[in-house]
This record gives C-alpha cells, structure tokens and sequence, in this order.
C-alpha cells in the first residue's frame, strides 16, 4: 500500500498520506495544523494535500515541520456538509474531496483523509475504489472508549448505510475482526451482534439469521462469537467488536458523544458552584485530566471506511488540529500494516465474491 511519491517535495515521506485540506468545519488552517503535529510526531510521513494551492501554500510555509514533506494538488471546488452525496458524485470532479480519494486510487498517497461530507466522502469512496470482492456494503468502523484493556472496542458499522441483512452483519464481522487483530493486536477477538437483549430468541429475523452464521465462522476464521450484547456492552468487556447496521451504530455513537459532552459539562458547572467545589477541583486536577485524556474523542478521530479497495479515514467534521492528527495517525498506522491487503486476503478467502464488485 505504501508508494513512491512522484513529487520532489514529498520525499521525506515514506508513507504518503492524502489530506482533503478543505472539509471540516474548522477550515484548512486546522487541517494543515494537524498535518504539522503529525509531521513532529512520525518522520516517516509525508502529505499531498488537495485544495486550492493560493490558500494552501501560505498555511503550509508557517509550519516549519513541513519543509520538504508536503506537496499540493490543486483543486478548485469544495464539498460541502450540505451537498447531496447523488449531486457530489455527478459533479465533484473538481473538489479536494475527488481529488484526495483519486490519489488512493492511483497508488500515489496509501490512505485518504478527510473531515468533510460523510455521505458524498462514502459515494466518492465506492465510485472511485470499488468495493472489495465478497462486500456487498462497505462499513464504517470506530474505536469507542471501553473498559476493555485495550481502552477501546470496535464497532461498525455506524452510518456508511442504514440498512444491513443477515449476509452483511457476517461481512461487518469479519472485517471488524480484521481492524481489530491489525489495528489493537488482537489476536482472537471477541465479537458480538448488537440488540435488544442477550437471549437467543430476541431481535428481528436478520439478526437471528446473523447470530448463526457468525457463530459458523468463529472457530475457523479465529474470533469468539460472544453472542448477543446489548448497549451498555459497546462500552464495556464483554467483546471487542459490536456488530450492528449503520443505523443503530450511528444513532448510538452520537448518543454517547452527546452524553459525554453533557457529563463534562455538569462537572464543570459542579466544580464552579461553590468556593469549596472550586477548591476540590483544584485537589481533584490530576484525576479530571487523567479521565478526560482517557474519554477524549479527539484521540481516536477517525472512521475507518472497510471494504473497499483502497483505506479511507473520516475524520469528525468539528475536528482540530489534535483531532486531524489522530485521524493521520490511524491512517499512517493502518498503511504500515498493510491492513486493506489483509482485510481483502480475509474476506476474499472466507466469502468468495457471488459477483463482480460493482
């Protein structure tokens, strides 16, 4: 997955990443910020960023860590959160968007990067790359904060489609397996099919279909099927992977960003409420920046678009530039790994396609 740049200014770069410089809400200041940390944190990283090169080229010359590593592809036009995905694909030919997921395609950058539009970054995503042979729907797979030892369970897929049979909760499955074992070093992980109780005969027909062919592939594709789970597993430790449709997955994941952000602020205002609280909060410092380091989403920003050909992160729309250097940091993580050749390898070998990939 890792190429050879063709661009003398990105020669420092081992592991090529493309940066949609101009989704996000914060602008492509943030977005060439997060690249600069990145650039600190990993020598082996270099960036073609995509976007118009008159604004870009001035952010670029303010980050001295970026001398050398960073190269632009012009592009004249911007997705925005409001584009229809149909209306993107028809037209977005010139928009960094395209032009960041066209150099995954080509084999110039290993993974793309982008905090805009999820449903035409997706649409663009399947055009351009395919899917994988044997996927039926790509999924989009997040890291959420669990009590697990690792921190963290994965769970897909959380919006790339709403809706998921009982043959695409399996695939969701083995690639989840997959980002697990290559992304936490999991070697057997623990999956489990997210619904409304842990009793065999519960949920809709789909997931009963699904529950049993999980189970059939457990043992010879080297996860533990733990069965049903229900919400308050997907933070917890009874599995490592939480299987769902795009729908449940996505209305649960902003359910508890929302309660986190509610959590943070009632602490806040509980510690202000008195000149005593004002004082706990001082003796309590240490602890608060050690659970909101822990919780922090900026951390693990970034969805991982399975099953295509080709890697593609998204990253939250509201993203910093702490919160894009997360997203890179997966992105340059799952390059090293080879991880799309490994989930191709599993899924090919466990599913054989019932058709071309459209």
């Amino acid at each position: 997955m890792t190429a050879q740049p063709d661009h003398p200014d990105a020669k420092a770069g081992h592991t090529l990443i493309s940066v949609d410089a101009m989704g996000g809400d914060e602008g492509p200041a943030a977005v060439v910020a997060g690249c600069a940390l990145s650039a600190q944190a990993n020598p082996d990283i270099g960036f073609i960023l995509h976007g118009p090169q008159e604004q870009l080229d001035p952010l670029i010359a303010k980050h001295r860590e970026l001398a050398g590593r960073c190269d632009v592809h012009h592009a004249t036009e911007v997705v925005t959160m409001d584009d229809k995905p149909s209306q993107v694909v028809r037209t977005g030919k010139n928009t960094s968007m395209w032009s960041a997921i066209e150099s995954v395609r080509s084999g110039e950058a290993a993974v793309a990067v982008s905090c805009g539009n999820t449903g035409a970054l997706m649409a663009m995503s399947m055009i351009r790359l395919r899917k994988l042979p044997g996927v039926n729907r790509p999924a989009i797979a997040v890291l959420y904060p669990s009590s697990n030892p690792q921190g963290f369970n994965v769970m897909l897929d959380v919006g790339a489609d709403v809706r998921a049979d009982a043959d695409d909760l399996l695939r969701f499955a083995l690639m989840g397996t997959s980002y697990a074992r290559n992304g936490m070093d999991l070697q057997r992980p623990r999956v489990g099919l997210l619904n409304v109780g842990t009793e065999e005969h519960k949920g809709r027909t789909e997931l009963k279909e699904a529950y049993d062919l999980i189970r059939a592939q457990g043992e010879s594709t080297g996860f533990d099927f733990v069965g049903f789970v229900e919400g308050g597993d997907i933070s917890g430790n009874r599995a490592d992977v939480i299987v769902t449709d795009g729908f449940t997955g996505n209305v649960a994941i902003k359910t508890g960003e929302g309660t986190a952000s509610m959590i943070g602020n009632r602490l806040r205002e509980a510690f202000k409420y008195s000149p005593l609280s004002r004082l706990a909060s001082l003796l309590a410092y240490t602890s608060l920046r050690r659970l909101s380091k822990k919780i922090d989403p900026r951390r693990v920003n970034g969805g991982v678009f399975l099953g295509l050909n080709g890697t593609v992160v998204k990253s939250h729309g509201s993203a910093d530039a702490t919160g894009i250097s997360a997203a890179i940091k997966l992105a340059a993580q799952l390059s090293e790994n080879k991880f799309n050749d490994k989930l191709a390898a599993r899924v090919a070998a466990t599913l054989p396609a019932e058709e071309s990939p459209s």
